[in-house]
């Protein structure tokens, strides 16, 4: 996502659109980014301009708000069967204007339909708080379509004239605009103890124990943050330890008529240093680990933030389990956590293991009306070490009303697999 610096914003307002195949309908809307703030979901609200001749013959056109969990390929959708679970739809009538709908314009909504004139249309969406948040499961080499996940998408189209539910006519890919968009959570801060972790294992025919304490430097991490690990090990047995393995475990559980979990270690140090841990042997170090979508790119099922376009995301964020919210209406649910191993000699050694659980999340929209971010530059080589995606919380800037409206088009959905197909979704 292309996003303005100051010196950009100075000299317009960037405002997202796409337009009908025929070019009888266009959508506007002032970002494609909803963050789920807790106790609210920002409003999804655009505009739609649509085309003299429409108005002049009545057309009722329509905007629908769809997320849908896809736990299966399109092309396997036959006979009537989808591989598909709708989790959120909400319909708008756009034109003509539902009196009852009616609500005061935003600032943006305004400045559009002063510029774009009288066939301007606005709409609005209220995504319920405690609702699923995008996910999309990383595909494999050759995969082609949609990718399997939790996606929202926007549509505006011209609607029969019949109720819906009636069986009416459906509507036709010239005169409808499809939009991907994404609903991103970020966890709020909270005083939360920071993990620990101690574990002792005996052995059955060998005197003396083995302990391990394991600690996390906090509970939350943003993406692209470097985790520590504090590990003291203290061999009072008369075993060996031979080395230690730490990983970033991602779960993600897929919620449909039975849970189906999936581990994927999406970072990992394997250590040798400072052992073997004799008898009576202490050791105490601190192991860095930083989990990133970068490292991890050939990993089929990995789950990532909602993605709109070639590479633009991230890992999933954890997800924010409310209380009284079923697992089955939030479609994937997303957990971290630290996985610890030690390997200990001899034939009857064994393992010793500890986990830590933790969060990764977004940072926190900032408070200001204006958020000002440069482009994300992406190295060829190297470790990728930020955040791919930005939250668009930016707002109109009141000493900014009169400046002119910069008009970029939605960017396609492009799969890395197909990377010379188009995808009209996005």
């Amino acid at each position: 996502m292309a996003d303005i610096d100051v010196d950009d914003k100075k000299a317009g307002t960037r405002v997202f659109k796409k337009t009908s195949p025929n070019g009888k309908i266009t959508t506007y809307l002032g970002k494609r980014d909803f963050i789920d703030h807790g106790e609210f979901v920002d409003m999804i609200d655009g505009m739609v301009l649509i085309d003299d001749d429409y108005i002049k013959d009545g057309k009722k056109v329509c905007a629908n708000l769809l997320a849908a969990f896809r736990y299966g390929r399109e092309d396997l959708d036959v006979l009537g069967l989808t591989f598909r679970k709708d989790l959120i739809a909400q319909n708008f009538q756009v034109f003509p204007p539902d009196e009852s709908k009616n609500r005061p314009l935003s600032r943006l909504q305004e400045r559009l339909k002063k510029k774009l004139g009288t066939n301007a249309y606005p709409f609005w969406f209220t995504v319920p708080t405690k609702s699923a948040s995008s996910v999309t499961l990383q595909p494999a080499p050759g995969d082609t379509g949609k990718p399997c996940g939790v996606d929202y998408e926007l549509k505006t189209f011209v609607s029969s004239n019949e109720p819906p539910g009636t069986g009416g006519e459906k509507p036709k890919k010239h005169n409808c605009v499809r939009l991907a968009i994404r609903k991103l959570t970020y966890a709020p801060w909270e005083n939360r103890p920071q993990p620990t972790a101690e574990v002792t294992k005996d052995f059955m025919m060998s005197p003396g124990l083995l302990h391990m304490e394991a600690s996390l430097d906090k509970e939350m991490y943003h993406h692209g943050e470097s985790i520590s690990v504090n590990v003291h090990i203290q061999n009072n047995s008369n075993k060996s330890v031979k080395k230690i393995k730490v990983a970033v475990a991602q779960v993600a559980d897929i919620c449909l008529f039975t849970t189906a979990s999936y581990t994927c270690e999406v970072a990992k140090v394997e250590s040798s240093e400072g052992f073997p841990v004799g008898p009576g042997g202490t050791l105490s170090k601190v192991y860095t680990l930083c989990p990133l979508l970068n490292n991890n790119k050939d990993k089929r099922g990995l789950a990532l933030d909602g993605q709109l376009k070639h590479e633009d995301t991230n890992l999933a964020s954890s997800t924010i389990l409310p209380d009284g919210v079923a697992k089955e209406n939030l479609g994937i649910v997303v957990q971290y956590k630290v996985k610890i191993r030690l390997n200990i000699a001899g034939a009857l050694g064994g393992e010793l293991n500890t986990e830590l659980p933790f969060t990764l999340t977004h940072p926190k929209p900032p408070d200001s009306p204006v958020l000002h971010v440069k482009p994300v530059s992406r190295p060829t080589t190297g470790t990728l070490d930020v955040d791919l995606i930005q939250l668009d919380t930016a707002v109109d800037n009141p000493k900014n009303e009169d400046d002119d409206i910069i008009f970029e088009d939605f960017a396609r959905l492009r799969l890395k697999a197909g990377d010379s197909e188009d995808l009209g979704d996005a």
